[in-house]
């Protein structure tokens, strides 16, 4: 497995990483399909495929004490925070090596240890925590960022509205991310959004945003990087609305008939994320075709074993029944 570790990378390893951290995502969720429509997959299941330059493009920019919260839509998040492929994949078959220990599913996964907070199935209630997460940083002055991620459907939540005045009158260090991917639900924003320029939602609270083409991955660590800087130095709160696009349904029961395949291959064909990126990256001089064919063997590699791992591994003993249960 290659490793581009975050840190001080040369520009041309930073642009791999971009890549390759994209291609790891459109992997796992793409066999991750596969294994729910086997049935081995059960529950609800949000796939990312399409937003992937999002996550990454955003995850470029933390440190060490930043904290990443999102909904429901969060595999790519948890890889892009460097979570193992083989306990999110076994999370998603519900087996013991899950990060969960098998019982929280696709849509609540944790890992304190990468500071990952979930995985939230309720619309909208990440932002309220992802709010508190900054609370607590600007009360221990430890100098860290939440990335608050939710997407246009939650962006109407009041809940989001009280967390946008509490962050600005504390001036709490949160960078809300807005994933725009054109529908909530099956509902375009259009029908459901009187404002659709979600970058503007903070405005009555003094809150700048930014409107970011959430489909270039550099284009998105450029608008991070600003936003994770602004927070950083006390500012308080900012807004990126991330104009993306989903290829799936809304979720793998969802068969998206609100929408033509004309539209989504158009979408696939002049803005895909990944291919568009590569292109770049070839016509650059930073990789041959051959070095990301190479990628593309080494990630596949990856995600067979994960999908080995997550089908193999134990289910969770009756006892955790009783585990992590508050009185």
């Amino acid at each position: 497995m290659k490793s581009f570790a975050n840190g001080a990378l040369s520009n041309s390893e930073a642009q791999k990483k971009l890549y390759y951290d994209m291609l790891l995502i459109r992997r796992f969720e793409e066999r991750s399909g596969q294994l729910y429509g086997m049935g081995l997959i059960g529950g609800f299941c949000h796939l990312y495929i399409g937003q992937e330059a999002v996550v990454v493009g955003m995850q470029a920019n933390v440190t060490a004490n930043d904290q990443i919260i999102t909904a429901y839509r969060d595999h790519g998040h948890m890889l892009a925070a460097g979570m193992e492929s083989r306990g999110v994949m076994a999370e998603l078959t519900g087996r013991e090596g899950g990060y969960s220990r098998g019982k929280g599913g696709s849509m609540h996964m944790f890992s304190a240890e990468k500071k990952f907070y979930g995985g939230h199935g309720i619309v909208g209630a990440q932002v309220p925590l992802g709010t508190g997460l900054a609370f607590a940083n600007k009360y221990r002055g430890n100098d860290g960022v939440t990335l608050t991620y939710f997407g246009d459907g939650a962006a109407n939540q009041g809940q989001v509205y009280e967390s946008f005045n509490m962050a600005q009158l504390w001036k709490l260090p949160v960078v809300y991310v807005i994933e725009n991917n054109q529908y909530a639900m099956g509902t375009s924003i259009n029908r459901a959004s009187a404002q659709s320029d979600f970058s503007k939602r903070g405005a009555s609270f003094a809150i700048p945003g930014v409107q970011v083409d959430g489909m270039d991955v550099e284009a998105v660590q450029k608008a991070g990087a600003e936003a994770v800087a602004y927070c950083r130095k006390g500012n308080g709160p900012m807004i990126l609305e991330m104009k993306t696009y989903r290829y799936r349904g809304h979720s793998m029961s969802d068969p998206a008939k609100y929408r033509t395949r004309e539209e989504v291959d158009d979408v696939r064909e002049k803005r895909d994320p990944i291919d568009h990126f590569g292109s770049k990256l070839v016509q650059r001089g930073v990789c041959s075709e051959e070095d990301l064919k190479a990628m593309d063997t080494d990630i596949r590699a990856i995600v067979t074993d994960a999908a080995e791992f997550a089908t193999t591994s134990p289910e969770p003993d009756m006892a955790e029944l009783y585990t992590d249960i508050l009185a």
